[in-house]
């Protein structure tokens, strides 16, 4: 089964910064592994590498509660592409009319309820797919300043992601779960493989709660004794400097670079080159 050739990408509806969509392909060319196990992601982001892996069996996991509410809300049937369909082409159209005024309007209620539709509405017309979120927990992105945004022919892209992602729910042993990333590590067991997708140590692309430099130090130091196989992705280096913490933390560790562009970000110096890094643990010899 692994390594795995991915042909055709399954995007996912939710956007967020550091999104693999891009780098699927490449992570699934390079792992090495049984297959025997459970998949586990304990920062689960935007769903994009689990939703190509498709793995039978899968712990998904993430402190981001509304993402993980979102696709609990499609395998349970309780979001499918039709009401999605229905609820967008009504915003849509208040957009048009209404803009920046309906926008935070939306953000505001969502902020009070939680409601995993306004939450798609907030990822899909805020500022430049930021996803970001202030202290008390409060979705605080921007406008997009695109009150038309939400034309038939992009509505539709949104609901074949949502049915895609439905389609390949479907008969599947996937537990998404809200939590604390050490959490979701406590359950991995010998024959799992543990794929590591954390905020990027030294870049600005938080999304949901605060990560330090210790916990980046912190996570290194659990994963090395996982009883596993596992990969991280993190960003290696770009035109304006190289992140010392993948050789400071993970120099043990085989690592494989691929070069790709990030499109997502509040500023051009996050939306530019970049060599990524999927450092590889606990690699089984051939």
């Amino acid at each position: 089964m692994f390594p795995k050739e991915i042909h055709r990408v399954n995007v996912p509806p939710i956007k967020c910064q550091g999104i693999k969509t891009k780098l699927v392909e490449f992570i699934g060319a390079n792992l090495e592994w049984d297959g025997i196990g459970r998949w586990i992601e304990p920062f689960l982001g935007s769903g994009v590498v689990a939703f190509n892996i498709n793995h039978p069996r899968a712990i998904l996991g993430d402190s981001n509660i509304h993402i993980i509410n979102f696709y609990n809300k499609i395998q349970a049937k309780e979001i499918t592409g039709s009401i999605v369909r229905e609820y967008l082409e009504q915003m849509g159209a208040q957009l048009s009319s209404k803009g920046a005024d309906l926008y935070y309007d939306v953000r505001t209620k969502f902020n009070e309820d939680h409601d995993s539709l306004k939450f798609l509405f907030l990822n899909r017309s805020c500022f430049n797919g930021m996803m970001r979120f202030n202290r008390k927990g409060g979705f605080n992105v921007p406008f997009g300043h695109k009150p038309n945004r939400f034309a038939k022919a992009y509505i539709t892209k949104i609901v074949n992601q949502v049915d895609r992602i439905s389609e390949i729910l479907k008969d599947k042993d996937w537990t998404f779960v809200a939590q604390d990333w050490r959490n979701t590590l406590e359950t991995a067991q010998y024959g799992d493989f543990v794929y590591l997708d954390p905020p990027y140590v030294g870049r600005h692309t938080d999304y949901f709660n605060t990560w330090l430099n210790q916990d980046a130090v912190e996570l290194s130091e659990a994963s090395q004794n996982l009883p596993c196989q596992f990969a991280l992705s993190m960003w290696l280096e770009n035109k304006y400097r190289r992140n010392d913490h993948i050789e400071n933390h993970w120099g043990g560790n085989p690592v494989l670079t691929k070069k790709h562009f990030y499109h997502l970000g509040p500023t051009e110096s996050l939306r530019n080159s970049m060599t990524e890094a999927l450092v590889m643990g606990n690699v089984v010899a051939r």
